[in-house]
């Protein structure tokens, strides 16, 4: 029999790429319930992804690191969500801050993975995503199919806002391009198990405007400029820490292809059915491609299997030498494949 949830919480305060690859429980929700308020919680950053999205009422910023930093604050946001009279909570990703906010906002149905103070939710379900045996959108779809939602849709959503459709169309007229005669890489990521070296791109920049007639945009987060400073300096155009998620959005839908290093812009690029190639090391099966790889015809990833005996990611022993078996000469043959 369904329950009737009038008033549904969902919550995820990672990272872009995992609130990307959450939108559609949010779709799966609405259609199960499609008279019910439902809201959804994110960290300041990833806001851009789900404001704007059709099937949402609320968007709920937590911001852990400033606004709601300190118990005191803490207690103030459980008091705000508790007013809110929350029927049910799916918490997406597990950690015990989320898990705490939930129970002292006293919401009655707190569903979650069985991690890092499991014991507060009052649905708890087994946590396998550590084993990688299928995509992290699945592992997350299967959250809301242990509480007897039926999954019909699984494609991921990202909304661009007019304003950053403006602001991309202003920038590239300002530096010559007026069609989509370009390419956008982006070389940074969070940790160094992730990062193709920069001079990979930088060669392939040079494979890419010699064997071309496409433009290279470049872009990184301002905290991640440092990795990018000497391709910036070739003959490309710089875009680096000038954009919000939302623009980003804006500037891959006009994009030709989209190179990038394991990391969030690659579900952005993929949700808006925009050519990707992601560029993967590690092979810890809860880090590798078959968790995290961008999803959709257009979507593409190179990965090299190495024969470490177990993979350390970001305390690699073996000097990375999975993202440094991968050239810039192969990238450039999987553009030339796509472009084609």
């Amino acid at each position: 029999m369904k329950q009737i949830l009038k008033k549904i919480l969902i919550m995820r305060t990672d990272r872009l790429g995992d609130v990307i690859l959450s939108t559609p429980v949010i779709a799966n929700l609405r259609k199960f319930y499609p008279d019910s308020y439902i809201a959804f919680l994110c960290r300041p950053y990833t806001k851009d992804v789900v404001e704007g999205n059709p099937y949402l009422d609320e968007v709920i910023i937590y911001d852990k690191n400033k606004e709601h930093r300190g118990i005191f604050s803490s207690v103030k946001f459980c008091l705000s969500l508790r007013k809110k009279k929350f029927d049910a909570v799916f918490i997406l990703n597990p950690n015990n801050r989320s898990n705490i906010l939930a129970f002292f906002a006293g919401i009655p149905r707190r569903i979650g993975l069985n991690r890092k103070m499991g014991n507060l939710l009052t649905h708890p379900i087994e946590d396998r995503k550590h084993e990688g045996k299928k995509h992290e959108l699945e592992y997350t779809l299967d959250i809301i199919k242990e509480a007897g939602i039926p999954i019909t849709e699984k494609q991921t959503h990202f909304p661009i806002k007019k304003e950053s459709e403006k602001k991309i169309e202003e920038l590239l007229l300002a530096n010559g391009l007026k069609n989509s005669d370009f390419i956008v890489m982006h070389p940074s990521a969070s940790c160094p198990s992730k990062r193709w070296a920069e001079e990979n791109f930088i060669k392939l920049t040079r494979l890419v405007k010699e064997k071309t007639k496409l433009k290279v945009i470049v872009l990184s987060s301002k905290e991640e400029k440092k990795f990018t400073e000497a391709l910036a300096k070739e003959e490309v155009i710089d875009f680096r820490g000038i954009l919000t998620i939302s623009d980003i959005g804006a500037l891959l839908k006009k994009s030709k292809l989209f190179v990038s290093n394991d990391s969030g812009p690659v579900h952005i690029a993929a949700s808006l059915n925009v050519p990707v190639i992601s560029i993967f090391g590690r092979n810890d099966p809860g880090l590798s491609p078959t968790r995290w790889k961008p999803l959709g015809e257009k979507s593409f990833y190179i990965h090299k299997t190495i024969s470490c005996k177990k993979c350390l990611a970001h305390n690699c022993i073996n000097n990375f030498l999975c993202l440094k078996s991968i050239t810039p000469e192969e990238v450039f043959s999987l553009i030339q494949k796509i472009l084609q």
